[in-house]
């Protein structure tokens, strides 16, 4: 599908102090220049109309967010959701910013040890097996999230798509230095899993369709 340039969003993208312009600027001091604490700092590649990111940042204030997205159209929904949020009174997150960037790109951005969690949500399945290092879930976007996690980092993975989440475990099988935390192949019906369960846009789709869930959670590997 092809997605709709929307003329607007690279102006409103730039007028948007919650977009960081430049981020390689802020490498390695995202806590302390961005948001100005030493809290831990969480992102999601990925992150559409933004629903995920902007509830667990109104639900959890001690934590950094940051959404990545690659197409200025898709991330100028989230900007304006928050721009309308605040022009009506309604209480908006201090904890979350925004970069437009592509993600093979993270290790310029932050630096080794930067990032504490990183979310993947339903995330572009590439299809083509000609495709597959693109996935976001593959060793050569594992070897990325391993350079900038902290020690005790982790990737946590939701998609409907049976086959990209069977590749993700393939995976991290595959790698030396991921291993697999937990997984379930029906989120909403894995009591712990699912507890505190925060659900996309997408996920609200496909589960009102009975489409299962699928959930995973990896840490490196103890060295």
């Amino acid at each position: 599908m092809r997605l709709r340039n929307i003329p607007r969003a690279e102006s409103v993208l730039a007028a948007s102090p919650r977009v960081l312009k430049d981020p390689e600027q802020f490498r390695g001091a995202f806590r302390q220049t961005v948001f100005q604490n030493t809290n831990p700092l969480h992102i999601e590649i990925g992150m559409g109309k933004g629903q995920f990111l902007l509830t667990l940042a109104l639900q959890n204030p001690s934590v950094n967010y940051i959404g990545i997205e690659r197409y200025s159209s898709v991330l100028l929904r989230p900007v304006e959701k928050l721009a309308s949020m605040q022009a009506a009174g309604e209480a908006v997150p201090s904890n979350l910013r925004f970069i437009c960037m592509d993600a093979a790109d993270i290790s310029q951005v932050f630096a080794p040890g930067e990032v504490d969690r990183i979310y993947l949500n339903f995330s572009d399945p590439w299809p083509k097996a000609r495709h597959a290092r693109r996935r976001l879930t593959s060793l050569e976007y594992l070897t990325r999230y391993d350079e900038i996690l902290s020690p005790n980092g982790q990737v946590e993975f939701k998609t409907d798509n049976r086959a990209l989440f069977d590749f993700s475990l393939e995976q991290i099988e595959a790698s030396p230095v991921w291993t697999l935390a937990a997984r379930t192949f029906d989120l909403h019906h894995d009591p712990a899993l699912n507890q505190g369960n925060i659900m996309t846009e997408y996920e609200e789709k496909f589960s009102s369709m009975d489409h299962p869930i699928c959930k995973l959670i990896a840490r490196r590997s103890a060295k």
